[in-house]
């Protein structure tokens, strides 16, 4: 039975016991009860789940929903500039990450030839080439260099426009506008200005390509006919977004990580056959992409308490990533540690499609980086580092490094 706990209202995001390490409240929280009442600051009543099997039995479950339109999204936190919501969000065409099946599974359905692990295999050269590109461009600037702005946001935009056949010339658009789109202290009419002009854009690109297809993901979607302008943009405003915000802040955090774990850099640097491995456990540690809401469609049973049907119920992979109960001293970077079951990439039927795609830049991003630069170190003391507390994606807004010599 859990132990009774304070009632939590609202959720704590501060990071306050470092910065990669989840907020204390939270830990405290997890240890105490795994599956917890909240009240949300507009008042409504729901749950927090905290605890790695909770988390990942609730993942599981199809009875609790991801479709904003029979739940009412209640923010955790306090968003200045943002209505308290009063109802719930209608669906939005093509955003199968919040929807149930069977309509998720239809549209999921169109994109997992696009992504599989053999098909990933055979772009990984390719994008090995785009990393050590960006990287020689890199290598031609005067240190210090903001390492986001110069290498972990362009290798992902690269790879994501080359696999949708978005010009890349267009990256400012998408760029922005999703930087935008995922900060917390906003106006809802500054977010709605963002969605829109990246819906705008994305439109118009997938009506082009159902005219004129070419050789890529958009192109092949654009030849299912029971696939509509809206649906299309809709999925490509996901592919796109997910597919270089994500791995972005990762490259870049991770990169922090390291840089402040110098016995495990130099043990990396010593040997690349323990980067696979490394990745997985840079994914648990910093889990950039932390909450996620779900609906309760009727009364379930979560790890000893009942929740209500109609609940939301707010999942932290960041608290579950960090259970004792699953990982050892799961607050310690250890590159050695077999970090396989992390929860970073979800779990379940919304599982991320893109999976395997991230885990080959990541790889070839993290071994090129660490190879081209053994002498490599943050060019600002590491409390000056501006981190995305301000972003629903964890990361960092610049990270400025240096170096006295490069390598091939």
């Amino acid at each position: 039975m859990s132990q009774p706990v304070p009632i939590p209202h609202g959720l704590p995001m501060e990071r306050d016991a470092g910065p990669f390490d989840p907020p204390r409240q939270i830990t405290r929280l997890r240890e105490a009860r795994p599956v917890s009442p909240m009240v949300f600051p507009d008042g409504h009543e729901g749950w927090l789940v905290t605890g790695y099997d909770a988390v990942r039995q609730l993942m599981a479950d199809t009875r609790f929903s991801s479709r904003q339109d029979i739940g009412i999204l209640h923010m955790p936190y306090e968003t200045p500039g943002m209505p308290a919501p009063t109802e719930p969000s209608p669906q939005i065409p093509g955003m199968f990450v919040a929807m149930d099946p069977p309509d998720h599974t239809r549209l999921r359905r169109k994109l997992t030839g696009a992504f599989t692990v053999k098909r990933m295999k055979q772009l990984e050269e390719h994008i090995i080439d785009i990393v050590e590109r960006q990287l020689d461009e890199l290598a031609r600037l005067t240190p210090p260099v903001d390492l986001v702005k110069e290498f972990a946001l362009p290798v992902p935009s690269l790879v994501i426009c080359e696999l949708l056949g978005a010009p890349y010339a267009d990256r400012e658009t998408f760029q922005v506008n999703s930087a935008k789109f995922l900060e917390k202290d906003v106006s809802l009419d500054e977010k709605m200005a963002a969605y829109g002009a990246l819906n705008t854009y994305l439109s118009e690109l997938v009506t082009h390509k159902r005219a004129a297809p070419g050789d890529d993901i958009l192109s092949d979607l654009a030849r299912h006919d029971d696939l509509t302008i809206e649906e299309l943009t809709g999925i490509a405003f996901l592919l796109l977004f997910a597919g270089h915000e994500t791995t972005a802040n990762m490259l870049a955090l991770g990169t922090f990580a390291l840089l402040e774990h110098p016995e495990q850099l130099a043990e990396l640097r010593a040997n690349p056959d323990l980067m696979p491995g490394a990745v997985e456990e840079l994914m648990r540690y910093l889990s950039i992409a932390d909450i996620f809401y779900r609906y309760a469609t009727e009364d379930i049973e979560l790890c000893g308490e009942i929740v209500g049907k109609g609940s939301t119920v707010v999942v932290s992979l960041l608290a579950a990533n960090h259970d004792p109960q699953r990982f050892d001293n799961p607050d310690t970077l250890d590159i050695h540690r077999k970090a396989r079951g992390h929860l970073s990439f979800g779990h379940g039927v919304h599982q991320c499609l893109g999976q395997q795609l991230a885990r080959i830049e990541m790889r070839a991003g993290f071994d090129g980086l660490l190879r081209r630069f053994p002498a490599l170190k943050l060019a600002i003391p590491a409390g000056e580092v501006k981190l995305r507390t301000d972003m629903n994606i964890y990361g960092v807004h610049e990270l400025p490094v240096t170096w006295t010599e490069t390598a091939r």
